[in-house]
Order: structure tokens, then C-alpha cells, then sequence
């Protein structure tokens, strides 16, 4: 079985995590504050989750999931995710993360300039639209009629075909919005983010299927 690398066990990565291992995957945790903080998450999730370093987390796995501040990209294992396919969670927001003016003149997206940083990986931009709630209560199995879709975008084709396969496994069917440059579709701001779920006074959202998801990705404009 695929093993799932966190480099970043938040609100999304820990929420991934959990469905992960529901759909029978192995975990490897990590945040920026050290192993020994992860022990309550590791308990929760099992013998299948064990928890690590950023670069023991980017190592082990076969597909390694990053969600932490955008300003904190420059400081991921480049070394140890080169050639992993990396799906990126994040979101640039200059309150947060300081300004880069690039983003602002949206000369290049923040998956764009995260895959300059990381040369050697393959990365595919997903779960960054979505409140980590609604990510956690709307998975649902192949063929139910309420199954939700997540937006992919990436510039691998072999990279989004596993991040497709990974999706399904935890419960999502997958809109390609394209490659990484078209992921501003997705960005704040957009009506692709978020609000196809639900609002998040509503912690069990509303399904989104890949028709509605197409809809609103198709919105967007610059």
C-alpha cells in the first residue's frame, strides 16, 4: 500500500491523514514543532500512523502532502521531495504570509512559484478550496450519489493521474482545472473557493458534484 507523507498535520493535514487511513493508506507525520507533538494524532489514527521529521516525512512517502503556510514553502526538504509527487494544500495570503509581488501583479500563481522552489518534485495543487471540516464530513464511496469532486491542477500528467487515484481511494471524484498556471481559478477570492461546500457555520457542508464544481471553476475571472 502507498504510503502518504505530511509535511504539515493541521487542519487539512491532519484531516487528509485521517481519511487516508480510513481508506487503508499509511501515514507519515510531521510538523514544524517536532515529532513528540503529533503523539495524540498518531493515537487517534493507529498502528498505520506514525509520526517524523519533515524530511522522514517527505522520505517515506510515496506521495507526500504539503499544507503549511505559503511563507514557510522556501523552507521544505527539497532534497527529499525531489521526484515525489507533492500536492500542495496552500494558500498565499499576504496579511499572513508578507507580500510577493509577483503574486500580486499575478505575473505567476503561489503553485507555480512553490514548484520553482521544489525543481525536483512533481506538484499537484488540491485541497486548498475546500474548509477542512466539510473536507472531512463530505467523502464519500465510488458511485454514491452524493460523492463531492476536489479541483487538481499541475503541470505532470502521470503526477495528477496519482493525485486522481488518491482522491477516489478517500472518497472524491476530481475536476482538472488545468495546468499549475491556471490554478488562480482556485485561489481566494474565486467562487471556487469554498462556498460550493457549504458555508462553514454548516460543519457537514453540501455536496458538490463535478458538474457544480466545473460551474464555478468556469466563473473565474481576472
Amino acid at each position: 500500500m502507498t504510503t502518504v507523507g505530511f509535511i504539515g498535520s493541521g487542519n487539512i493535514g491532519g484531516t487528509v491523514a485521517r481519511l487516508a487511513v480510513a481508506a487503508g493508506y499509511d501515514v507519515v507525520l510531521s510538523n514544524s514543532r517536532g515529532p513528540e507533538t503529533l503523539t495524540e494524532l498518531v493515537s487517534e489514527l493507529g498502528d498505520k500512523a506514525r509520526a517524523a521529521s519533515a524530511p522522514e516525512a517527505a522520505t517515506a512517502g510515496d506521495i507526500v502532502v504539503v499544507s503549511v503556510p505559503f511563507k514557510a514553502h522556501p523552507d521544505l526538504p527539497i532534497a527529499e521531495l525531489a521526484g515525489k509527487v507533492v500536492l500542495d494544500t496552500n494558500n498565499y495570503y499576504p496579511q499572513r504570509d508578507g507580500t510577493f509581488a509577483q503574486l500580486d501583479n499575478d505575473e505567476i500563481t503561489s503553485a507555480e512559484l512553490e514548484q520553482q522552489k521544489l525543481a525536483g518534485a512533481k506538484l499537484v495543487k488540491v485541497f486548498n478550496n475546500i474548509y477542512f471540516k466539510h473536507l472531512g464530513s463530505l467523502a464519500r464511496p465510488a458511485g454514491a450519489a452524493d460523492r463531492s469532486a476536489l479541483t487538481i491542477a499541475g503541470d505532470d500528467d502521470a503526477a495528477k493521474q496519482a493525485a486522481t487515484e488518491f482522491l477516489a481511494a478517500i472518497g472524491y471524484d476530481t475536476v482538472d482545472v488545468g495546468p499549475l498556471a491556471a490554478s488562480w481559478r482556485v485561489q481566494p477570492g474565486t467562487p471556487a473557493y469554498s462556498a460550493q461546500y457549504g458555508t462553514f457555520e454548516d460543519p457537514m457542508g453540501t455536496p458538490a458534484p463535478v458538474d457544480k464544481v466545473r460551474a464555478v471553476v468556469a466563473e473565474a475571472k481576472r
